[in-house]
């Protein structure tokens, strides 16, 4: 999608801090020095039961999440393959990071996927669930990481990983929005890495909560812009 001068990714997400902010300058992106990270998009999160299979309850949580899957169907996959392209054309490093445990019965996870509630997640790295979906799959020798918790920097050793290829800064896809990536893009900015989200390569669970937390680390913890911006910056 194009943006007009006023509609540019340095306008748009300003979250009450940020509202009166001037615009930031372009980013100057180093080739060897630039980063694709792709986080989380794992098959436990597209997979599907049959909606006739389902009770009453079970139909209400699965149109709930009709919005995302078609969100990642239609623009986030295709946004990453995109980015996949373009990095791996130009020869930019391009890691991932997945959550997958080390042990069968979980004991390994950190406390927040041991906790009751949606984010109790048991995926043994092994299993078809913990492993990065096909159309985006890891080629040759593309480093992924394993985490057991949402920060892909607190719970892996990326940070050398990173530090040891050169890199300094980082591009950011994947879900989810608030919550992993948001962890993520946290911990690469307190660690001084410069980052950038591309939007449309993002989800959240829903539109609001993806909008709401693209607002929050808009311009202090990264800079948010889409995919065809970046390629724009793209050395």
């Amino acid at each position: 999608m194009s943006s007009s001068p006023r509609d540019s990714w340095k306008t748009r997400y300003r979250s009450f801090y940020y509202g009166r902010a001037p615009e930031p300058a372009d980013p100057i992106l180093e080739r060897g020095k630039l980063a694709l990270l792709v986080i989380d998009v794992q098959n436990v999160y597209l997979k599907r039961p049959d909606r006739n299979d389902l009770d009453a309850s079970g139909r209400a949580d699965y149109d709930a999440w009709t919005p995302f899957h078609d969100r990642m169907h239609r623009t986030v996959i295709p946004a990453i393959q995109e980015l996949l392209h373009r990095f791996r054309r130009d020869r930019h490093e391009v890691l991932f990071a997945r959550i997958a445990c080390q042990t069968g019965d979980g004991r390994d996870r950190s406390l927040s996927q041991k906790l009751p509630g949606w984010n109790n997640l048991l995926l043994p790295k092994d299993q078809w669930e913990s492993q990065i979906v096909p159309e985006i799959a890891p080629q040759s020798d593309e480093i992924v990481v394993t985490k057991t918790t949402d920060s892909a920097l607190t719970g892996t050793n990326l940070r050398l990983i990173l530090n040891n290829l050169g890199v300094t800064q980082v591009v950011c896809c994947g879900i989810f929005t608030d919550q992993c990536v948001s962890s993520t893009v946290r911990t690469l900015a307190d660690e001084s890495f410069s980052v950038i989200v591309v939007e449309d390569a993002c989800a959240a669970g829903s539109d609001a909560l993806h909008r709401q937390e693209l607002e929050i680390i808009n311009m202090i913890y990264c800079h948010v812009m889409s995919g065809e911006e970046l390629f724009g910056y793209l050395p």
